[in-house]
């Protein structure tokens, strides 16, 4: 097993070398857009008959009740429950430290500034099921949802083929403080979520991973007005290796990634000194034991292997593919992460592969994909609140800054802006405004 090698790849190169597929978003949005717009008119007659047509499901209650949500829960094994729970305790503690304070600062004497964190009120998170029911990111979403004090947290998630619910993700749900449960899937949940229906809640802003038409989706409801956390597109990781880094490892961590789907992207930038045959002879012994080895090989079958003699060069390559997932296995782990400017998340050294931070070292795994790092954060605390600016102004401090204020209303031709300071300044002189403090 091989990855597409290329050696020393010249700078005008590499946006061919590192492009990534691309979507028909024209024919996406007109397969989704009819779905969104019965969702809308019909409520959950439209849940139900979508969730009939696409899953193979015939749905009694589009919400799951507190009941089932416990009962389900109860039947994952305890081992997985003990590790979700650690996993849980981590992504709290990694989150709660998140946390800002407002900083009261005087930018002139009587002014005095700062910045409130909000909690958004009504949040949704989509949760995939199909082939890979991703549990995970309950936690990865609905952790940070309740630490900020989003009052409705609203999850979506298909249903399997009886109509029930994934346990780990009931459980999930449950440690995760989820107040509302729909089993529903694709594009339909979305657009619950984005409009509201007779048993989901509408929300403020949508979460969560999913396939082309969830993407599709999401980007749609984004133009009416709802929010979503960040555009999405197939997993990647990009691996860069030196002569210290382990090549049992490194196919380890490629294989992590390349068994997401065939879409997956999986890059490995090396200096000429990585043993490299001893790569490809790990990726082809761990590949035969994979269950999903028809992923994996799909996703290797198009990935690629950068030799790059010069580690300045490697660096830049890297920031120019700004990759959702980066570990650099390199002796200078450190000093490169340095120079790494986009990255969705990076993974330092031989024993820190990708995985800990899919599940359980604490950082979110919700990251931008398809080049969206160079611009976007993952998700964190921040992405569950604004941030809200407050003034206050004594007397003094109106009159320090009116002129100032007044000069540059002027200016602008905005004589109203200028007047609201202006009368103010001549009450307070008269001593008619007293500061409340």
């Amino acid at each position: 097993m091989q990855l597409n090698t290329y050696t020393n790849p010249p700078r005008q190169q590499w946006d061919a070398l590192l492009a990534r597929p691309t979507m028909d978003t024209a024919k996406l949005y007109g397969l989704v857009q009819p779905v969104l717009e019965t969702v809308k008119q019909q409520g959950d007659e439209a849940l139900r008959f979508y969730t009939t047509t696409f899953d193979g499901v015939q749905l009694n209650e589009v919400l799951a009740s507190a009941t089932e949500i416990t009962e389900t829960a109860e039947k994952t094994p305890v081992q997985l429950q003990q590790a979700i729970t650690q996993a849980a305790a981590n992504i709290r503690a990694f989150h709660l430290a998140q946390q800002m304070q407002p900083l009261v600062m005087e930018t002139m004497p009587g002014v005095r500034c700062w910045r409130r964190q909000v909690p958004i009120e009504k949040v949704g998170i989509y949760i995939p099921g199909g082939t890979a029911p991703l549990f995970s990111t309950v936690l990865m979403l609905a952790i940070p949802a309740q630490i900020a004090g989003c009052k409705q947290i609203v999850l979506c998630t298909p249903p399997d083929k009886e109509g029930s619910l994934h346990p780990a993700i009931a459980f999930a749900a449950q440690l995760a403080g989820v107040t509302c449960l729909a089993k529903v899937g694709g594009a339909q949940a979305i657009a619950a979520m984005a409009y509201g229906t007779e048993s989901v809640p509408a929300v403020y802003k949508i979460f969560g991973p999913g396939n082309q038409y969830v993407t599709a989706a999401k980007q749609l409801v984004q133009q009416q007005g709802v929010a979503i956390d960040m555009p999405a597109g197939p997993s990647e990781v990009c691996v860069m290796a030196d002569e210290t880094a382990n090549p049992a490892f490194v196919a380890a961590d490629l294989l992590s990634q390349a068994e997401h789907g065939a879409d997956s992207q999986v890059l490995l930038v090396a200096t000429p000194s990585f043993n490299l045959q001893a790569l490809y002879d790990q990726l082809a012994a761990q590949l035969e034991a994979l269950p999903r080895q028809h992923f994996a090989a799909a996703a290797l079958a198009n990935s690629k292997a950068l030799i790059m003699d010069n580690l300045e060069q490697a660096i830049d390559l890297v920031n120019h593919y700004a990759p959702e997932h980066l570990i650099v296995a390199m002796q200078q782990c450190h000093t490169v992460a340095e120079r790494i400017t986009n990255a969705g998340s990076v993974f330092l050294g031989n024993f820190t592969p990708e995985s800990v931070g899919d599940y359980a070292s604490g950082t979110n795994h919700t990251l931008p994909t398809n080049g969206h790092a160079r611009v976007y954060a993952g998700v964190s605390l921040d992405s569950f609140t604004k941030k809200m600016t407050v003034q206050e102004l004594t007397p003094e401090g109106l009159n320090n800054i009116a002129q100032t204020v007044i000069t540059m209303a002027m200016a602008e031709g905005l004589e109203a802006h200028a007047r609201a300071v202006e009368v103010r300044k001549v009450k307070s002189e008269k001593g008619g405004v007293k500061s409340e403090e």
